[in-house]
């Protein structure tokens, strides 16, 4: 069986179980089994607009190695299908976007990212958007585009594909609630490696107060455990772009490395951070993340036990995750699945659990976050070029915890 590169998050079709009109894109679509998700991932040709760079040189199956099997409480190949429980009310509260990507709060005001069009767009308290601004430079393709957003102090971070290169910038935020504005962009950091996949692009303050990024290997592979290079690495900045000089690695920003593509970062009340990152093939991951720390890629994937790499304290099929943006709340991390068309739940006191929250039929989720009012709320993703969308998708939806 020959490895293949895996996009981000390559789809397994699944049925929609709702009256929700579909659009004229509608496609049918065949049941999954856990078993054939993860032999699709590793066998099967990928649609065309899931199509994936060839490997680069160095990059071969021989370069990699995975656990042979599951850790206590994760999901495996030959495991059951997880059960789905209530969550909560599920409102929607917008509809009509186009590729969003993430969600940030401006105080109570929500700013969201669209990917292709490189828009910023507020939320109005009767689900109106409205454009804010556009990004400059934005060069989208394939999973690059305007990424994820963050916002501090005034000012709105972004980490956007460029014509060759990812860059993060920010722009002071002006004017009132209903009528922000975008101010003149200040680079922040450049010349992040770029490509049509593997961008990572989530970006978020920490409870010390400096500005995280995550960055995919760009389908280098090597790149990942290269400290030379930006790709493949969890970054940690000063919000005005300066290495901060408690950095793991003397004038770098560099904070972890050997990871493929992480997309998901957050932290608990006692300031553990976490993140999620999407695998090759066999497994997905939730890990702790550690200043210096060593997470394998390309060499091991998922848990591994070998020395000088930090495993995952919980990993999935790519069938049944594709893991990008997550938020934590007191007492769970919530984690957003695009593949896996659901939203997961781990609790914060057993790390080798996970429940699936049932959420209606939504599709593809890009992104949770936690509202100032304490709800979740969570970005589909249906109409990136991947999934099956609605007439009404793109949409935020808002969910009360129970």
């Amino acid at each position: 069986m020959s490895m293949t590169t895996r996009a981000e998050d390559t789809i397994t079709e699944t049925p929609r179980t709702t009256g929700r009109p579909r659009s004229p894109r509608n496609r049918h679509r065949l049941a999954p089994l856990l078993t054939f998700g993860l032999l699709l991932g590793a066998c099967t040709a990928v649609p065309p607009e899931d199509a994936t760079a060839a490997s680069p040189t160095g990059s071969s199956s021989s370069d990699m190695s995975s656990s042979g099997s599951a850790p206590s409480g994760s999901s495996s190949a030959s495991g059951s299908a997880p059960t789905e429980e209530p969550v909560g009310n599920v409102e929607v509260l917008a509809s009509g976007l186009a590729a969003p990507w993430s969600i940030a709060f401006h105080d109570d005001t929500a700013l969201v990212s669209e990917r292709d069009s490189g828009r910023i767009l507020e939320l109005g308290p009767t689900g109106a958007l409205r454009e804010v601004g556009a990004v400059p430079d934005v060069a989208a393709r394939g999973e690059g585009g305007l990424l994820g957003i963050a916002v501090q102090e005034g000012w709105l971070y972004a980490y956007y594909t460029a014509a060759d290169e990812n860059r993060i910038a920010r722009f002071e935020l002006t004017g009132e609630a209903g009528s922000p504005r975008l101010g003149p962009q200040e680079m922040v950091l450049d010349d992040i490696p770029a490509a049509t996949t593997h961008n990572g692009g989530r970006i978020a303050f920490g409870p010390d107060g400096l500005l995280y990024a995550t960055t995919g290997d760009t389908n280098d592979r090597a790149s990942a455990q290269d400290l030379e290079s930006l790709a493949g690495k969890i970054l940690r900045l000063n919000p005005d772009g300066s290495t901060p000089v408690d950095n793991p690695f003397d004038d770098s920003p560099v904070y972890s490395y050997g990871h493929r593509n992480p997309q998901g970062i957050a932290w608990d009340e006692a300031g553990v951070m976490y993140s999620t990152e999407f695998g090759q093939d066999t497994w997905d991951e939730l890990n702790i993340i550690e200043a210096g720390g060593n997470y394998g890629w390309p060499k091991v994937e998922g848990v591994a036990t070998t020395e000088g790499f930090l495993d995952p304290v919980q990993q999935w099929t790519p069938g049944e995750a594709s893991p990008s943006g997550m938020a934590i709340t007191e007492e769970s991390i919530f984690v957003a699945n695009l593949r896996g068309e659901r939203l997961r739940e781990i609790p914060l006191e057993d790390l080798e659990d996970s429940t699936i929250r049932a959420i209606g039929d939504q599709g593809r989720l890009r992104d949770v976050v936690v509202a100032p009012d304490g709800s979740l709320w969570v970005l589909t993703n249906n109409t990136d070029g991947r999934g099956d969308p609605a007439v009404d998708d793109d949409r935020i939806l808002r969910i009360s915890l129970q």
